[in-house]
C-alpha cells in the first residue's frame, strides 16, 4: 500500500469513528511525525536488507498510517499484511518502530523484555541446526536441561522452553555458504532490563562453547 493510500484509509477510519467530515478527520491524521527518541535497535542497512526499506522509510509509512496509535498486534498484522513482511522481520520492524517513537523501552516487548545474540560458525547450516535440535549434540555445549525443544523447521528455525519454561528462545539459522552458517538466538520474555545483559552474556559464552564443540 503506498503512503497516500495508507493516509487516505486512516481519515476514512477516523471518520467512521467520530463522525466528522473529510477535512477535520485530515487535520487530525496529517500532522507532522512525532520526534525519534530511542535508536531502532538495528542498523539501517540491516532492516533494509531484510525488509526492503530503511528506517526513514518504515518512519514515513507507519507515521502515515497512525502507528502511534495502535497496538503492537495492530502495527505487527500491518507490516505483514499490508507490506508483505514476513517472520522475524515484522517483529523487527515494529519493534524498531516503537523504540524510535518512544512507545516502549530498548528491549523490551508486550509480554517482556528480549535479548538478541548471534554469531557465525565454519560449518554448514545442517551441523549448526543439529548441534541445538539434538539433545546429545546440544549436550556437547549447553548444560542438560537448559533447553527444552517446542517446534523446529530443519536448517531455518527452532523455538525452546528454557529450563523451567518460564522464557523462550527463537533460533534462526542461515546459510552463507557450503561450510558457513551462523544463528540468531532471540531470548523473549525476561524478568526486566537487568535480565537482559546477564542473558546476553550467557548466550555468548555459550557459543563460544559451541564453536568449541564444533572445531573439535
Amino acid at each position: 500500500m503506498t503512503e497516500d493510500k495508507a493516509r487516505k484509509r486512516a481519515i476514512r477510519e477516523r471518520m467512521a469513528k467520530t463522525g466528522e467530515r473529510y477535512a477535520a478527520a485530515r487535520r487530525h491524521v496529517v500532522k507532522p511525525p512525532p520526534a525519534e527518541v530511542a535508536d531502532p535497535g538495528m542498523s539501517d542497512e540491516a532492516i533494509r536488507r531484510g525488509s526492503g526499506k530503511g528506517w526513514a522509510e518504515w518512519f514515513e509509512i507507519l507515521d502515515a498510517w497512525g502507528a502511534t496509535r495502535r497496538t503492537h498486534a495492530e502495527i505487527a498484522r500491518h507490516v505483514h499484511e499490508e507490506h508483505g513482511i514476513t517472520g522475524w522481520w515484522t517483529q523487527s520492524v515494529t519493534v524498531g518502530y516503537e523504540r524510535a517513537r518512544g512507545l516502549r523501552a530498548t528491549h523490551q516487548r508486550p509480554d517482556g523484555y528480549n535479548v538478541s545474540v548471534s554469531r557465525t560458525f565454519p560449518v554448514d547450516v545442517d551441523t549448526l541446526f543439529r548441534a541445538f535440535a539434538e539433545p546429545a549434540r546440544r549436550a556437547r555445549w549447553l548444560e542438560p536441561g537448559t533447553l527444552e525443544v517446542r517446534t523446529t523447521q530443519p536448517g531455518r528455525s527452532a523455538r525452546f522452553d528454557f529450563r523451567d519454561g518460564t522464557t523462550r528462545v527463537q533460533a534462526y539459522y542461515t546459510a552463507k555458504g557450503p561450510a558457513k552458517a551462523s544463528v540468531q538466538l532471540q531470548h523473549e520474555r525476561l524478568a526486566d532490563a537487568a535480565a537482559v545483559e546477564e542473558t546476553r552474556r550467557f548466550w555468548k559464552d555459550r557459543l563460544r562453547r559451541l564453536a568449541d564443540a564444533l572445531r573439535a
